[in-house]
């Protein structure tokens, strides 16, 4: 294994290979016409990987045998100085096995030399070089010039010792005996916008092995100009790769962290952000509870990707929120999203979104869509089926109407909520991606959501995903009507004590005496305030799950608040009694009043 260079390695069809500075002039536009192309190339992606792969494939074989990247380890912030280069490490190489360690899995073919064919990127990328202060590694990674390029065993090479102390460095005396006399190697350093990033180092074989002498002065400044143009696209990949990793987190940071769980449906969720190689989406979810046991289910797509459609996201989930807890309907809410979409100034940035209310107690899903694909629904005998709803415009466009749809969700049926990245793709149209989701999801419904979500994820073709995709299941498990309580009292003196009397008789037929005091005080507290306030029917309600909640609603949209009381004060005791009694309570305001409600622990 004297020499590990690969004689075969592809050469890329489109990039012309430089004549010898020995041509005539006219042969001068050929090197130019290689440099113009072999610069569009290696500025053509954002990703590292493939930036570097583009690298090789315009230096080998056009202009060396093998091409060696290494880069600082571990990689800088190319947004501030990261000091002095205290590591490198091999990220890519085309040609040859110099300084790595170990056979990279792959194709299996050697070349005389021991060297397998091809180029090889980080899967193999070998130990971390430690770049010492002073000496030539330093000397060239921190000047602006590359090293001089040196023939290994020829006389007469003491102008490139240093580049031969390099090397040494780079690879140790072993590594460098690998390679024939005759060799030349020339090192280039990898500078960005504001740092050193690496080093280049470019291998020629003997001129008996190769049919071309070693690098001259034409070469190395053919090679300086590549070289500068790979630091710079090294540069932009790397601030891409942050810059894409800020923005996924943000947009994570602004989905739920967990769902909730209310009684009588059963939630789970998945997002997946687009490959690296696309940039961040505005996909999100939510699930947001409402009184009477029901639950918001909301789905939406910012359109476009950048950083901004991740920030408009949040805003719109936020507004979704907000407006979701005053148990607007559906297309109300809708309404008031795409309101919002327009204040906010971003009529390039549209959004899509489906809105759900669950009620496990009537077994009834309320739908409105703007613009968003359609949802799937599951029911109990495995039947799936694409919601037809009416589309709608998406959020944002202004001046458009949105309409509600009411339908029947019993018990054991699912709803999946989604968003396009999921049924479409750069090679699948929408349509047979929605069929395709369809078909998979039939039969799914008495699993759990988890697995509705992995099911879902099954019908996803292999290879890179050009958009993010939102995944929102609900599983209907309803509550039994006689786990639930309902009535409508007037507004009179009397009414506190009629409220006592019908909850203790609903706890006595569900077994719960031993909540009937606290109960009974609780809800005499809660009426009473009620009563006070309402110019129409007060409701109250009981609904048995694990948990015992009651629900009183009235017309008025002041929320009540706690608030200290003297010794000698009559009035402002009653949530004072409600917060020590119950597990939980709290207060929401409707469009059309308020619901104050509290939780008990069932014995």
């Amino acid at each position: 294994m004297r020499d590990q260079l690969n004689p075969e390695a592809g050469e890329p069809p489109a990039l012309p290979t430089p004549r010898r500075p020995s041509s005539p002039p006219e042969r001068v536009p050929e090197r130019l016409a290689y440099l113009d192309s072999a610069t569009r190339r290696i500025n053509s992606a954002l990703d590292l990987a493939a930036t570097l792969r583009n690298v090789g494939r315009v230096l080998v074989p056009a202009l060396a045998d093998a091409a060696v990247v290494h880069l600082r380890d571990p990689l800088p912030n190319v947004e501030r100085e990261p000091g002095f280069p205290e590591h490198l490490r091999i990220h890519h190489s085309q040609g040859t096995r110099l300084g790595r360690r170990g056979r990279p899995a792959g194709d299996d073919r050697r070349d005389r030399y021991g060297s397998r064919y091809g180029a090889r990127s980080t899967a193999d990328p070998g130990p971390a070089t430690p770049v010492t202060r002073g000496g030539a590694l330093a000397h060239t990674l921190l000047s602006r010039r590359p090293a001089e390029p040196v023939v290994l065993g020829a006389a007469g090479n003491s102008g490139s010792a240093r580049t031969t102390e390099l090397l040494r460095e780079l690879y140790g005396a072993r590594g460098l005996a690998r390679l024939s006399p005759g060799t030349s190697v020339l090192a280039l350093p990898l500078r960005g916008r504001k740092t050193v990033l690496g080093l280049l180092v470019l291998i020629r074989r003997p001129r008996a092995k190769s049919g071309r002498p070693g690098f001259d002065a034409t070469d190395t400044a053919t090679a300086a100009h590549l070289a500068t143009q790979a630091g710079l696209a090294v540069d932009t990949a790397l601030r891409y790769a942050r810059e894409w990793e800020i923005a996924n987190e943000l947009q994570r940071s602004m989905l739920p962290l967990r769902l909730p769980q209310p009684h009588g449906v059963r939630l789970a969720q998945r997002y997946l952000p687009g490959e690296r190689g696309a940039q961040v989406g505005g996909d999100w979810y939510d699930a947001v509870p409402l009184p009477g046991n029901r639950v918001a289910l909301i789905v939406g797509d910012v359109m476009g990707h950048s950083l901004t459609s991740a920030a408009i996201m949040g805003q719109l989930r936020t507004s979704a929120q907000t407006l979701a807890a005053l148990d607007l309907p559906p297309h109300e809410v809708l309404y008031h999203l795409d309101e919002q979409a327009q204040r906010l100034g971003r009529e390039q940035h549209l959004a899509t979104c489906v809105y759900a209310v669950y009620d496990p107690i009537a077994n009834r899903v309320v739908l409105a869509n703007a613009g968003h694909v359609p949802p799937v629904l599951v029911q109990p005998d495995g039947t799936a089926e694409l919601l037809d709803l009416e589309a709608g415009a998406p959020i944002g466009v202004g001046g458009v109407d949105f309409s509600s749809v009411e339908l029947p969700a019993p018990p054991g049926s699912a709803l999946l909520l989604f968003t396009d990245g999921l049924v479409e793709t750069r090679n699948r149209p929408l349509s047979d991606g929605l069929e395709l989701l369809r078909a998979r999801l039939a039969g799914a419904q008495r699993h759990a959501p988890e697995h509705l979500c992995q099911e879902a994820l099954r019908i996803l073709p292999p290879g890179d995903r050009g958009d993010d995709i939102a995944l929102l299941a609900a599983c209907f498990d309803g509550i039994p009507a006689g786990d639930v309580a309902h009535w409508y009292l007037q507004p009179r003196n009397e009414t506190p004590g009629r409220a006592r009397r019908l909850a203790a008789h609903t706890l006595r037929r569900w077994g719960l005496e031993e909540l009937s005091e606290a109960t009974e005080l609780m809800v005499s507290e809660l009426v009473t305030n009620a009563v006070q306030h309402a110019t129409r029917p007060v409701t109250l309600s009981l609904v048995r799950t694990t948990r015992l909640r009651c629900e009183v609603g009235d017309d008025s949209p002041l929320l009540p608040r706690p608030r200290r009381t003297g010794p000698e004060d009559e009035r402002g005791r009653g949530l004072q009694i409600v917060a020590r009694c119950a597990e939980r309570w709290g207060a929401t305001r409707l469009g059309t009043g308020k619901v104050v409600w509290f939780e008990q622990r069932l014995p």
